[in-house]
């Protein structure tokens, strides 16, 4: 057993024991080939959630470095063979990792956001995860994550907080029209967006509540 093999396990192996946690739609997910995660972000426990509950042993995430940091938490990560990138900057170094990765055949875990939403409600999206998946040419599995903004709160109160993860049907974005570069970038992100709000509650959708796309998307799951 390597040592990613053991962290990996280890993790779970407490997620199971400290938490409870409900996941659907892992059938879903391509059991090999390069894919993109893409997921809302309202906790720590998320990167956690997706390494455990994503049904494939290769998942790595892009982290944002602030949490190299965190005492105890940021070693965990790093020796899950995660991707350290820069949010202050447009780190190119971490997006090239990031491609490389998923163009082997990898499982990659993003957030959108670009950032951890601090009331739990979905921000509007950037457009990075879209730009990395056109160069990549993979598909992106949407994830929506519920009740994990709360669960740090309940863990300190030594009782197991419920959390779920939904993972979507994976789709992929329409090639790039270099002709009109900046409405495909707020198009394909928007879709991403849409996406990942039609598997959370409605009050976890924050800034994409309304969106029309939402509703369609939702009309179309209830009749398939």
């Amino acid at each position: 057993m390597n040592h990613r093999t053991w962290i990996v396990g280890t993790i779970s192996f407490l997620m199971s024991a400290l938490t409870r946690v409900d996941a659907y739609g892992v059938e879903n997910v391509p059991k090999t080939g390069g894919i993109i995660f893409a997921t809302n972000h309202a906790s720590r426990l998320d990167i956690p959630l997706i390494l455990t509950q994503g049904g494939r042993s290769d998942v790595i995430a892009l982290v944002a470095d602030k949490y190299k940091s965190y005492v105890g938490f940021g070693w965990l990560i790093q020796s899950t063979g995660c991707i350290w990138i820069d949010r202050s900057k447009a780190d190119f170094a971490a997006m090239t990792a990031a491609l490389n990765y998923i163009r082997k055949g990898g499982a990659l875990g993003i957030a959108p956001e670009g950032t951890r939403s601090s009331d739990g409600k979905l921000i509007e999206g950037k457009s990075g995860t879209a730009l990395l998946a056109e160069r990549a040419r993979v598909p992106i599995v949407p994830v929506g994550i519920a009740e994990t903004s709360t669960a740090m709160a309940t863990l300190r109160r030594f009782r197991r907080p419920h959390m779920s993860i939904s993972f979507g049907k994976p789709f992929t974005l329409p090639p790039m029209d270099r002709d009109r570069r900046d409405e495909w970038m707020n198009e394909s992100t928007e879709e991403i967006m849409c996406r990942i709000a039609a598997l959370l509650p409605v009050e976890q959708r924050g800034f994409y509540t309304d969106h029309p796309r939402v509703k369609e998307l939702e009309q179309s799951a209830s009749a398939a």
